[in-house]
């Protein structure tokens, strides 16, 4: 199991990490405080705070999705 930290500071950018988790034939999950959302459930994201750091939990790999990942990490987010 992996755990990245990221950033979704737009609508558009959690979109497309909902389109990119979608993608994957494994359970992704994203956690914020307490909240427990799947990661494929473009409601459930976008009912998150976006403005907060979200860890995101693998139970899987798959290695285009892991660098999208690192793509929305805070420290590459113009965001943060």
């Amino acid at each position: 199991m992996k755990q990245f930290k990221i950033i979704l500071p737009t609508v558009a950018e959690a979109k497309e990490f909902v389109a990119a988790a979608s993608r994957c034939d494994f359970d992704i999950d994203v956690f914020y405080n307490r909240v427990i959302i799947d990661a494929k459930s473009i409601l459930g994201v976008l009912s998150l705070d976006l403005s907060q750091i979200l860890t995101v939990q693998l139970n899987g790999a798959e290695a285009e999705f892991e660098k999208h990942l690192k793509k929305l990490a805070p420290e590459n987010s113009s965001a943060a």
